[in-house]
């Protein structure tokens, strides 16, 4: 059992709340997973609940961890110290010779376990499997995973979601793939910044995630269809009392000298209704609020963008696929036209990153065309040590800083974070960066290797209907399966003979 009491997470440096008397008790049997919108805490939470010693130095944390049994935690990244480990030191000491049930069960054969490979040499998929085998060899009592998804290929993330089906301890886990939400989660746990992000709300919800969605959105519009009702209702009565106020009023002004008696008869009634408004007043006090809640914002491409279908945007004809030395696919060809949203999966390693770092190289200079470039890692484009501002600007004057500071206040950005150093952003805070920073550029062929990898799934949704408006051209790589299905008009995957199309509807 894992119970959570009044926990309260506060950043250091901004003092900005992330999480205020948090209290949850995760039960044998759950599945709940964590969801929000980028920098809102979720990973924070996570290492808190592990060891709080993990969020000492820039996060401030109370509240009690109550746990019975023994936690396994997987981080989101791979710790920088595992990489060069190799599998056979990963593995040494454990009882793996007790667990044949398990390692059949994680897709591993024993001999693996003495490979000379390193950890960080691994495939995305691998490694998360590694890491869970070593984390469930030491036999703990309730798992926590920090976003196991990234990074893996289609037919991995199945796995996982059959993994976490049948998984013999509590799981309480970050992901930002909708679909395995919807396949796996029986507890949602949503925690929301609200007003500028001067108010945290969790919520939590013993239901499945769609469910989770449907009822929010059915409270909510009930909720707001409450609110306006009374808003209007009082609105009728002010407008009746200001009319009895008026008519008094005025007979107050017209009443004779003559007639004192009248005068202290409109007297009383003009504290009588001077009373009604005041009751009016506190009602008004009482109404309930019209529902609040965090909306995912991106920056929308400009709706005049486009470029001729028959246009041939890209034109591939490799006879070999490399890596270094290595050769990962033979006669990959490909051709693209003005409009198209083309998107490409395929298992780990296949070389879909190594094919769309050379598609940029081929387009990132041609004059026709306007190319844009969203690496799978960040660190690739983006300057960690500038800020937001400073990454954006162009012109470097006033009006353009002011213009910037709109912009990114509008996608829920700070004002510390848009004059910090962007290595301090969360992955979802830095693609809504490279998005913008893709917009402003005017971009009409955009490359984008796992666009929604660090999108919360609400988010996720958002930058859906952003590309499939986008009048240009997409080349992607990704394995979200609602992208897939949702934005891409044509699928292939990358096999070691080349790009095949598929099928792809969830």
């Amino acid at each position: 059992m894992l119970q959570l009491q009044d926990i309260t997470l506060t950043l250091e440096d901004s003092g900005r709340t992330l999480i205020k008397d948090f209290s949850f008790t995760l039960r044998p049997g759950d599945r709940a997973v964590i969801i929000g919108e980028e920098g809102n805490g979720k990973s924070t939470l996570l290492k808190y609940i592990y060891d709080r010693t993990l969020i000492e130095p820039w996060c401030h944390g109370s509240g009690q961890v109550i746990t019975k049994g023994k936690l396994a935690y997987l981080p989101q990244l791979l710790p920088a110290g595992l990489y060069g480990t190799t599998l056979a030191e990963y593995f040494d000491g454990t009882a793996y010779y007790c667990h044949y049930d398990l390692l059949d069960r994680m897709g591993t054969e024993p001999e693996q376990l003495f490979e000379n490979r390193a950890l960080g040499s691994l495939s995305g998929g691998e490694r998360v499997r590694m890491q869970l085998l070593r984390l469930l060899l030491d036999e703990p009592d309730i798992l926590l995973l920090d976003e196991p998804t990234n990074d893996l290929d289609i037919a991995t993330l199945e796995w996982l979601e059959d993994f976490l089906n049948t998984a013999l301890q509590p799981v309480l886990f970050i992901s930002h793939d909708e679909t395995l939400i919807e396949n796996t989660a029986n507890v949602i746990i949503h925690i929301e910044q609200l007003f500028h992000k001067t108010q945290t709300r969790i919520t939590v919800a013993r239901t499945p995630y769609r469910e989770y969605l449907a009822r929010r959105g059915a409270l909510m519009e009930h909720q707001n269809q409450v609110a306006f009702k009374q808003r209007a209702e009082h609105e009728k009565q002010m407008q009746r009392w200001q009319q009895i106020h008026d008519k008094v009023e005025h007979r107050q002004r017209t009443v004779s000298r003559g007639s004192p008696s009248e005068g202290r008869l409109l007297k009383k009634k003009m504290h009588a209704v001077l009373s009604t408004g005041r009751r009016l007043e506190r009602e008004a006090e009482s109404f309930t609020d019209f529902a609040h809640s965090e909306e995912a914002i991106l920056a929308r491409f400009d709706e005049s963008i486009c470029l001729p279908a028959g246009k041939a945007v890209a034109e591939l004809n490799l006879d070999s696929l490399c890596a270094g030395t290595q050769e990962l696919a033979t006669g990959v060809r490909l051709t693209v036209f003005g409009g198209e949203k083309v998107g490409i999966t395929g298992p780990n390693g296949a070389g879909k990153s190594t094919l769309l770092r050379f598609l940029w190289e081929q387009l990132r200079y041609r004059r026709d065309i306007t190319a844009a470039w969203m690496p799978q890692d960040y660190r690739d484009v983006l300057p960690y040590d500038r800020s937001p501002i400073q990454f954006l600007s162009r012109q470097g004057d006033k009006a353009e800083s002011v213009l910037l500071h709109n912009r990114l206040a509008s996608m829920r950005f700070t004002y510390g974070e848009m004059n910090g150093p962007i290595g301090a952003l969360s992955g979802g805070q830095q693609a809504k960066l490279l998005f913008l920073d893709m917009v402003l550029a005017g971009a009409n062929v955009l490359l984008l290797d796992e666009p929604t990898r660090n999108f919360s799934p609400l988010s996720a949704p958002v930058v859906r209907d952003a590309i499939g408006r986008f009048g240009g051209t997409v080349i992607s790589v990704s394995h979200d399966r609602k992208f897939l299905s949702e934005v891409c008009q044509t699928v292939y995957e990358l096999t070691p003979h080349g790009l095949e199309k598929r099928t792809f509807r969830l």
